[in-house]
């Protein structure tokens, strides 16, 4: 290939990649701050559901990795930790 060819492909692609540029496409912008504000509200929204998720699988993990020993002794101290609760709200 000549070096005439390999630019002109190289200023259509870099032609190309501008114009997929999100400044381009006014609608993927939004046009006012409270379109702004619930786009960023959204974002965060899920954010925070993915870190739930993450944060339970988290849990579930660590707790497969204990021995059965360990979780009944952590389940009998929480039974036991809620009738004491209970009492001391009575």
């Amino acid at each position: 290939m000549k070096i005439k060819t390999i630019i002109h492909i190289f200023l259509l692609l870099f032609a190309l990649n501008i114009s997929s540029c999100g400044s381009s496409r006014p609608d993927k912008n939004p046009e006012s701050v409270a379109e702004a504000e619930k786009l960023m509200a959204k974002k965060a929204k899920k954010s925070n559901r993915e870190a739930r998720k993450a944060k339970k699988k988290a849990y579930k993990i660590y707790w497969k990795a204990q021995s059965k020993e360990a979780r009944k002794s952590i389940k009998k101290n929480k039974r036991r930790n809620k009738r004491i609760a209970r009492k001391r709200a009575s």
